[in-house]
């Protein structure tokens, strides 16, 4: 006969684990496993200013059709929204684990007052948005000359 050591720790950390998961399930609304739920998508992005003066606002977008990208400049805001749709072919309950994230989505920058909003650019390739907002002239660095008398 083996000598078992009592841990009460590792009970009461089993013991929690199980109120744990009975108020998730409570709070989710449903008993499912974490498998098929899905979190709010919101696409990372980077903003830099390169060597023409321009900001640049690159936007991470795997696998959203640029028909489902909409971008809107207004009261000095850029607004890019958009949706990430699951793939129709195959059925939710072949699904065996989904980690990506689906549905629509929503980012909103205040842009400077520098930002000649007349003339910004937008492109979509390989799955990133590059969106380029030009600086207003009076924005732009110039060198000025030092008279010596």
């Amino acid at each position: 006969m083996n000598i078992v050591r009592f841990d009460p720790f590792r009970e009461m950390a089993t013991l929690q684990d199980r109120v744990n998961r009975m108020f998730a399930d409570a709070y989710r609304g449903s008993n499912s496993d974490d498998l098929m739920t899905r979190g709010a998508w919101i696409p990372p992005v980077d903003i830099y200013e390169n060597d023409q003066h321009e900001l640049v606002l690159k936007a991470e977008l795997p696998d959203v059709n640029r028909e489902d990208i909409n971008l809107k400049v207004e009261n000095n805001t850029l607004t890019i929204t958009g949706q990430k749709k699951m793939e129709n072919e195959i059925k939710e309950e072949q699904y065996r684990r989904i980690e990506r994230s689906y549905g629509s989505f929503t980012r909103s920058f205040t842009l400077p007052p520098t930002v000649d909003a007349g003339n910004i650019g937008a492109e979509y390739k390989n799955g990133v948005l590059t969106i380029r907002l030009p600086l207003r002239e009076e924005a732009k660095p110039r060198q000025i000359q030092v008279q010596v008398n």
